[in-house]
């Protein structure tokens, strides 16, 4: 499957199957349908019967395999955390019994590791099922840990024959500059407004123009956002941060630390850049419905003092995977930024 705003890139992709690179690296902002895109092509090119516009037929035997997630010659890598139920046997990151047991023991991974990597070596040892590609898909690139990367390279380096690596990524400059040298980049942009729009009121989507604005435009982490999120704690965040004070800092620091301190964080950077946004050029990008709050804040505040803030929360998304504590994590965020852009 690809999304609406994607045939351009698939137009364009089937450009180079006659002469396939060894790698691709597919990279645009996180919740535009890289992941989809990327298996659909590995599918295209598993396909034994591919159709005139590049796309896999769905009727061979090894569109079934691929349906079912068994095809003998196709291999994903994703980190634990996305994989909905363990590794079959064989896959990627596949374990035995007992390490499934001690694994559901504690969260799963989000990262890509090395075990992972290794696991393909047997993988691209084997000859292929019917002497066709074989093909690896991995994302996101950027869950790769150190050891991973390094392991890639060496893969990436001395390619096997027959083998294509399909790598998807959020950010090119969280990557390894060698495995990004290693791969032929092809990127994969952002749909415009009206047609993430119409897309998402096709899904049914409520509120889609609010969900999608505050999502920076990506649809498929608005639609997320509207069928699993929820506004309470982003109003509440919002409501704070148009009328900051170290009372009201304390107030809320327990109710919001129950929230994922990613997204917390990533609201508040979306929120500076709108005020950077409003105090230098008088528009608002991803909370329009808070423009008159934005608008006093940003005639109130000393430029600086909102750089300084954005710098905070730069630094602060960096680490808000592993905070020593939820609580004191949230109430340093919200006191840091009271003291950087309170009104004068």
């Amino acid at each position: 499957m690809i999304y609406p705003w994607q045939q351009t890139a698939w137009t364009r992709l089937q450009q180079m199957r006659e002469r396939l690179p060894h790698a691709i690296l597919f990279h645009g902002p996180a919740g535009i349908g890289k992941a989809d895109f990327i298996e659909t092509f590995a599918q295209a090119l598993l396909c034994e019967n591919v159709q005139p516009d590049g796309h896999a037929c769905g009727a061979c035997a090894s569109c079934g395999w691929f349906v079912q997630h068994n095809h003998p010659d196709y291999r994903r890598v994703r980190p634990e955390a996305l994989e909905d139920d363990p590794a079959p046997e064989g896959e990627e990151g596949g374990s035995t019994e007992g390490e499934k047991k001690s694994k559901s023991a504690k969260a799963p991974s989000k990262e890509i590791k090395i075990e992972q990597i290794r696991n393909l070596a047997d993988f691209m040892n084997i000859s292929t099922h019917r002497q066709g590609l074989r093909v690896v898909v991995l994302y996101p690139a950027e869950a790769l840990n150190m050891p991973a990367s390094n392991a890639l390279l060496k893969t990436l380096e001395e390619p096997p024959p027959g083998t294509v690596f399909l790598l998807a990524s959020n950010g090119l400059d969280r990557l390894l500059p060698t495995i990004l040298s290693r791969c032929r980049k092809f990127a994969l942009p952002m749909p415009d407004h009206p047609a993430a729009l119409a897309w998402l009121k096709e899904q049914g989507v409520p509120d889609a123009d609010s969900w999608l604005r505050e999502e920076g435009g990506a649809p498929l982490a608005a639609r997320t956002q509207a069928e699993t999120g929820s506004r309470e704690e982003l109003e509440a965040l919002l409501h704070f941060l148009a009328r900051p004070s170290a009372e009201s800092a304390l107030r809320n620091a327990e109710k919001l630390s129950k929230t994922p301190l990613a997204a917390l964080v990533a609201w508040q950077q979306r929120w500076l850049y709108d005020l950077l946004s409003m105090k230098l050029s008088g528009v608002v990008r991803y909370y329009p419905r808070y423009q008159k709050e934005l608008a006093a804040l940003a005639g109130n505040v000393h430029t600086g003092n909102v750089l300084r803030a954005v710098k905070s929360a730069n630094e602060r998304r960096a680490v808000a995977d592993h905070p020593l504590s939820a609580k004191l994590f949230v109430e340093d965020m919200l006191l840091d930024y009271t003291s950087c852009c309170s009104p004068v």
